[in-house]
């Protein structure tokens, strides 16, 4: 175990910005490039549908290089986790309790896992049981952390809305899953859409808000050692098709030969740049980048 104090070189860049920064005892490992990071939280109820977007939206995160803060808690914090893990990437788990209470303790297991692909976190002195008043607190940090929260699933009254107003004070980005409008589950999360939240549907809306030095700082998933080329008729291969390798198209051009919706096709575009396919230019133009793209 380590602890940092704010001042340590050690300490996270993001959270070190953050007024009234907190100390934090530290089991496993933090990197520079453990800035790039993207809170996902969300109900401890949650339905089969929340635990399954956040897993898959995490993995698809941690998959291109962003490390996924969240709380170890039951359900979407735990599905977060794991997805993150699931796609060898990094994962921080900051605790409401003591470094060395894991709570709750089915989730023992998932914190020796994450600690080992990433870090468990604690501004509570070791030994301090996981008590209600600790979690506002800790939920500062899970925002402090990350370059925006996600919201999946989240009621009315929900520790995640907390979580989410904390990265709004501190000039964070805010997303929100939807999900059914008669669940009361997603109730929480409809209203920060309603607020202005960003509608996240994939992978690509999130990293699609990121500060372009951090965009580019994302990788591309590898497959033997090179960029997974897109399906035919996923979006991104429909946009892929209509690119053009020596000729810069304008987005609107793009928008309208791929037949998709304009913030959505302005993500399928963010999605190539990161995998190496296409790059942008002055002006919303777009491009291929090489020949090996164009074929298929």
């Amino acid at each position: 175990m380590t602890r940092l104090e704010p001042d340590d070189p050690r300490y996270p860049v993001l959270l070190a910005s953050v007024p009234a920064r907190p100390a934090l005892h530290v089991r496993g490992s933090l990197t520079e490039e453990d800035a790039l990071a993207v809170a996902i939280v969300g109900a401890r109820r949650a339905t089969p549908y929340g635990l399954e977007v956040a897993e898959r939206l995490a993995a698809e995160l941690a998959a291109r290089g962003v490390t996924i803060v969240s709380g170890l808690a039951r359900g979407i914090d735990t599905a977060a986790h794991r997805g993150a893990l699931a796609a060898g990437g990094r994962t921080f788990a900051v605790l409401g309790s003591g470094i060395d209470v894991v709570y709750p303790g089915e989730n023992r297991a998932l914190a020796r896992a994450v600690e080992r692909q990433g870090a468990l976190l604690s501004q509570f002195a070791p030994g301090a049981p996981g008590l209600p008043g600790h979690f506002p607190a800790r939920n500062r940090t899970i925002a402090g952390l990350a370059l925006g929260v996600v919201v999946v699933e989240a009621a009315e009254r929900s520790g995640a809305l907390l979580t989410a107003g904390f990265a709004g004070d501190l000039g964070r980005e805010v997303f929100a899953v939807p999900g059914r409008i008669t669940s009361p589950t997603s109730a929480g999360a409809h209203r920060l859409i309603q607020d202005g939240a960003k509608l996240v549907t994939c992978w690509q809306d999130v990293v699609q808000e990121l500060p372009e030095p951090w965009r580019r700082a994302l990788r591309a998933p590898r497959e033997h050692g090179e960029a997974r080329r897109p399906d035919a008729d996923s979006d991104e291969g429909r946009m892929l098709a209509v690119l053009q390798l020596d000729e810069a198209q304008h987005i609107e051009a793009l928008i309208t030969r791929a037949g998709l919706e304009p913030g959505h096709a302005a993500a399928t575009l963010v999605a190539l740049e990161i995998g190496g396919f296409a790059k942008q230019l002055a002006g919303q133009r777009w491009v291929l980048t090489t020949p090996r793209a164009r074929r298929g």
